[in-house]
């Protein structure tokens, strides 16, 4: 397996719930961890957090959405390690409602989050990756909301689905550069995602997002030649996938 020490890694999304978990995972392991998340004080919380436990850490208040705090996060990152290795996408967001009651307004914010953002931020760090000139990894982090549909989550579905087909694509086009691309389908996890928005959800049918985490590390610690385009990580008593 590949060696983590050093290499430095944007996590999107990585001031709470399954980001922070991916953060640490990866701390672990010996990378440089660039915390990204549009919640500035929740960021400076983790990277705190990592470097009181030795890391190399750095928070970044951005909104993914922002095609120009995108382009000034990456640069801010490669200024502080002087590369960029590896980024997660993991930020996202849903509003629970009928397609009816779902505003323009919102669903253009739900998709700016979750699909724009992974795009731009894959654009560019791509762009870095390429110049540097020896590869690098995305791992873009889906959800079962990618395989099938429910009620009241029409935004959340459209961004789902569209990421998976934009993964395939940079799958497809980073390749022969040596970047690779992966997938994460996840379950269900313990995270105030689902139980602050959900509090009547059994916590038991879920999964600690701490095993999605260890997921993302081993697709990073992958030899060269080898490459996971998708994988899926369910919680045993998955309700949202059979």
């Amino acid at each position: 397996m590949a060696a983590l020490t050093d290499q430095v890694v944007v996590v999107t999304g990585g001031g709470r719930g399954l980001g922070a978990s991916i953060c640490r995972a990866l701390s672990r392991e010996g990378a440089k961890i660039a915390v990204m998340d549009v919640d500035g004080k929740a960021a400076r919380r983790e990277a705190a957090a990592l470097t009181d436990k030795g890391a190399d850490a750095l928070a970044l208040e951005t909104d993914v959405g922002s095609e120009a705090q995108v382009k000034a996060a990456i640069a801010e990152v490669v200024a502080r390690f002087g590369r960029l290795d590896a980024l997660v996408n993991n930020a996202g967001i849903d509003k629970t409602c009928s397609v009816e009651e779902l505003a323009c307004d919102e669903w253009e914010r739900i998709l700016r989050t979750n699909l724009s953002g992974p795009f731009m931020l894959a654009k560019y760090a791509a762009e870095q990756m390429r110049a540097q000139g020896n590869g690098g990894q995305i791992v873009n982090i889906a959800s079962t909301a990618a395989k099938r549909a429910w009620a009241n989550a029409s935004a959340y579905h459209a961004s789902k689905w569209g990421l998976v087909g934009l993964s395939q694509a940079l799958h497809v086009e980073l390749r022969p550069e040596g970047i690779k691309v992966t997938t994460v389908i996840a379950g269900g996890m313990r995270t105030p995602f689902l139980l602050e928005r959900f509090p009547d959800l059994d916590p038991g049918l879920l999964q600690d997002p701490d095993n999605v985490a260890d997921t993302v590390r081993y697709l990073l610690t992958l030899p060269a030649e080898s490459v996971i385009a998708e994988i899926m990580v369910l919680p045993m008593r998955e309700t949202s996938w059979p």
